[in-house]
């Protein structure tokens, strides 16, 4: 069970539709309101269906616990399933919650908010060191990571890689290094004026990766209706509504369009592999990652968690010369799977499918391959600017054996250099892996949690475990080099880093806004009444980018602040002078601040010529959703 506890000068919630697990209410259920009230926001487990006894018995500790710090006589039970992706059953839920609020009733004035209804609600919350805490209660007997299905006959065991298995026992040894090239103990290194990077330092030597409370990019995706948790399917794989999809296929075009510059091939590869094919046997225990396992016709297949074995048997197959080297490769994994421990899984940050570009290259040898990791690193930043994430929103991670750090020390330092800021670095005596050298970008969140971007690794196992070939100049067949490289990481990690940034954003009392060539909508334009509808269309019609029309039965106010909620980049309000002058006042979300909008008078052409300016060389797709918002469906 997850909780979600805040102490509230009033709460009340108003109910607009009904959902297929709706349970059946009286009239007087339908809307609710209580004044300083402690509201428990409840999501009910997977988990919690083995033992609902002991889960009820501990969230009502839990809540009783916190109503006494606070002092509060008045309790709202809320069912809340957006704290959880990992859901119980509809009916375990509604016997949860009943009996949450019997047990309660005893001793609090206590409401509880009807289960499977959308509803409407407005919360107060004062404000105070304890008016927000969260809490997870798990079962007694409950496994951590463990996942559990009334629907199986038997579980299989987990199947956990080898460098896994390595990467836990490990020794590594922590350090900073600064762009002069010192190395500083990272348990001892002044981070003054980098604070973000201790976060990562602490986040890294703690590996506490599980979550305890939802991140602020899990309100956002859902209010802005990008993404939502499936229900219906395994937890971390996500449903990704019209504008969702929409921000992903540009994201997956823009990084395609940067690889195909530096040369990359675009390749397709099968998403399922035999895990006795002796080849991939071997690999599956060098990759530090959990595999899905399945059985197809008496045969133990897993789902791929990455496009490396498609290519490398690509490879094997291929004739290659010197003169092709060095080759690149790319595939857009739509989608990759990896098992990741139930407690790790929140939103986008981290999944269990995800989209993933794979790009390998091959390399004559070494030197070739330092100098490709050196490219690629630059392309990299370059690549993860333009999507809105720069260089000071992520942290460096360096990892590498120590012997190739001493035979390389002058090039890893100027990877320091080239970002102008210390670094992480970890380092190893012994290689557990099947590289020597890897960098990550990693964004840290409102959270402390970090979560890697791009990377790049220097691998010097799999030419010879795949037999991949070239022909060298003296006409003998060679071993190369294998570079990995993910140009911006998983995609659904972009938009998660960059709804954390604007989040923070917010928080310190910014505006949030996307990049315009992301934005679903760029441009939103609001008649102030039916009369002005027709100069609302001839606006529209000169703007070539993305432009929706508020057309809505709503006041002009509500329909402004609704673009803002959208995050609209452009909002046009026309009425009476506009329609007189043909000049438009533009609201620019990215010159505003909160409570002082900017606006600037243009005319229709000046406008299109402002958005075609700022998104000039970017991918580029038309609206995803009705022009008309009144032809709109709601997602959520």
């Amino acid at each position: 069970m997850q909780l979600l506890l805040i102490h509230s000068d009033y709460i009340e919630y108003e109910v607009k539709k009904s959902t297929p697990v709706a349970e059946k209410i009286e009239e007087s259920f339908k809307s609710g309101r209580l004044d300083e009230a402690l509201t428990a926001f409840i999501a009910v487990e997977k988990a919690d269906e083995s033992a609902t006894d002991e889960v009820i018995s501990k969230a009502i500790a839990e809540i009783k616990g916190v109503a006494a710090q606070v002092k509060a006589e008045n309790i709202m039970v809320y069912p809340y399933a957006h704290l959880s992706s990992d859901l119980s059953s509809p009916k375990v839920a509604v016997s949860v919650l009943k009996a949450v609020e019997k047990e309660l009733s005893g001793e609090f004035n206590v409401k509880r908010a009807p289960f499977g209804w959308y509803k409407a609600f407005k919360i107060s919350c004062k404000g105070h060191p304890l008016s927000e805490l969260s809490r997870s209660i798990v079962p007694d007997e409950a496994v951590p990571g463990s996942e559990t299905s009334s629907c199986l006959a038997s579980v299989k065991e987990e199947v956990v890689s080898e460098a896994l298995k390595a990467e836990s026992t490990a020794k590594s040894y922590w350090h900073v290094l600064t762009p002069d090239g010192t190395l500083h103990d990272a348990t001892s290194f002044d981070f003054t004026g980098h604070e973000n990077l201790q976060k990562f330092v602490n986040y890294e030597i703690s590996k506490q990766r599980a979550v305890e409370r939802a991140p602020p990019h899990v309100e956002l995706m859902r209010r802005l209706e990008i993404a939502d948790y499936e229900p219906g399917s395994d937890s971390g794989n996500m449903r990704y509504y019209p504008k969702g999809r929409l921000i992903k296929s540009l994201l997956e075009g823009y990084v395609l369009d940067e690889s195909y510059k530096v040369g990359a091939m675009e390749v397709e590869t099968p998403l399922m592999y035999d895990m006795e094919h002796p080849t991939l046997k071997k690999y599956l225990d060098r990759f530090p990652a959990r595999q899905y396992s399945i059985e197809s016709d008496k045969r133990n297949m897993f789902l791929r968690f990455a496009a490396c074995f498609g290519q490398f048997l690509m490879n094997h197959d291929m004739t290659i010369s010197y003169k092709n080297l060095p080759m690149k490769m790319i595939e857009m994994t739509r989608y990759s799977f990896r098992k990741e421990q139930r407690g790790e899984l929140v939103g986008l940050r981290r999944l269990r499918a995800f989209t993933m570009p794979d790009m390998h290259s091959l390399c004559t040898d070494m030197e070739q391959a330092v100098a490709q990791f050196d490219s690629q690193y630059n392309m990299c930043i370059g690549l993860l600017d333009k999507v809105g994430i720069k260089v000071d929103d992520f942290e460096v991670a360096i990892r590498f054996t120590r012997d190739f750090y001493n035979e390389n020390r002058d090039f890893i330092t100027n990877l320091a250099k080239t970002v102008d800021k210390p670094v992480l670095v970890e380092m190893w005596d012994t290689r557990f892996f099947y590289f020597v050298l890897k960098f990550e970008f990693n964004f840290v969140d409102a959270l402390a949690k970090a979560s890697a971007l791009s990377t790049v690794q220097i691998d010097v196992e799999n030419a010879e475990r795949y037999d991949i070939n070239y022909i060298d100049t003296d006409g003998t067949a060679k071993r190369p080099v294998i570079l990995h490289c993910s140009p911006s990481g998983a995609i659904e990690r972009c938009i998660y880093g960059l709804l954390e940034k604007e989040a923070m954003k917010a928080e310190n009392g910014g505006v949030p806004i996307l990049p315009l060539w992301l934005s679903p909508t760029q441009v939103r334009v609001i008649p102030i009444s039916d009369k002005h509808m027709d100069f609302a269309l001839q606006v529209a019609e000169q703007l070539d980018c993305r432009v929706d029309i508020d057309d809505r039965e709503d006041t002009v106010g509500k329909k402004v602040r609704e673009a803002g909620r959208e995050w609209v980049p452009y909002v046009v309000v026309v009425g009476d002078k506009e329609v007189e002058t043909g000049n438009i006042n533009v609201t620019v979300r990215s010159e505003s601040q909160p409570n002082k909008p900017k606006k600037v008078e243009m005319t229709a052409e000046e406008l299109n010529a402002r958005v075609q300016s700022e998104i000039e060389g970017m991918p580029y797709k038309g609206l995803c959703l009705a022009k008309m918002l009144s032809k709109r469906p709601k997602f959520i």
